[in-house]
C-alpha cells in the first residue's frame, strides 16, 4: 500500500503510549491499533485532527505516501 502510518513514530517522539492516546482521542485502542498498522481503508477527518491536536502535529507527520 502506497500511504504509509507513521502514527507509531509521532508516539515514540512523544514519549506516549498508544492506550493514553486512544482515550485522549476517544476511540478504542483496537482502532487505534489497526490504524497504526495501516490495516483501515480510510480516516475520518475529525479522528486525525484529534490525534494531531493531541500530538501536536500536523497530518504529514502521520502519513507518507511511498510510491511503489
Amino acid at each position: 500500500m502506497p500511504i504509509v502510518v507513521n502514527l507509531d513514530v509521532m508516539l515514540a517522539r512523544r514519549k506516549m503510549k498508544s492506550k493514553d492516546l486512544a482515550d485522549a482521542v476517544g476511540i478504542s485502542e483496537t482502532n487505534l491499533s489497526l490504524l497504526k498498522q495501516g490495516h483501515v481503508k480510510g480516516v475520518r477527518f475529525a479522528t486525525l485532527e484529534a490525534i494531531c491536536r493531541v500530538l501536536e502535529c500536523q497530518p504529514g507527520d502521520l502519513l507518507e505516501y511511498r510510491a511503489g
